[in-house]
């Protein structure tokens, strides 16, 4: 009778853990969070942004344009001419046809500056657009 168990004992397989099932479930969950995520095109420079009583959060930017205080307008990182904003944007309506842009502009920019880029962007089309601005007290 020992020798009976004794023989069991050595059929038995080892017990194995099978990871092809958690790989397949980790990359399901990296595609879901991946398509999921809203991407945020940066300026890429410090603003000094003005402060205004009424300023809000906005949770939905697509793109981030930025005026510097040397008068400098730049979109993702990249320094560019105030005439090329509304091709840049035309071309960023293209991809995101519901894109927001936030433009951000350092308190001491010239205005007129920033109302070149506010009429580029609005002659490209874009619908959705907005100031940012430091909330004050």
């Amino acid at each position: 009778m020992a020798r009976v168990s004794l023989s069991r004992r050595q059929r038995r397989k080892p017990a194995e853990l099978n990871m092809s099932p958690l790989i397949d479930m980790i990359f399901i969950l990296l595609i879901f969070f991946v398509v999921t995520t809203s991407f945020v095109r940066e300026a890429g420079v410090d603003v000094q942004r003005p402060i205004a009583q009424t300023a809000e959060t906005r949770d939905s930017t697509n793109m981030v344009l930025a005026i510097t205080a040397d008068n400098i307008v730049v979109i993702e990182g990249k320094p560019i001419d105030v005439r090329s904003v509304q091709s840049y944007m035309e071309r960023f309506l293209m991809q995101n046809p519901n894109g927001s842009v936030v433009l951000a502009a350092d308190r001491s920019s010239r205005s007129g500056l920033v109302i070149q880029v506010l009429d580029a962007c609005r002659l490209a089309g874009v619908k959705n657009l907005s100031v940012a601005a430091k909330k004050g007290a």
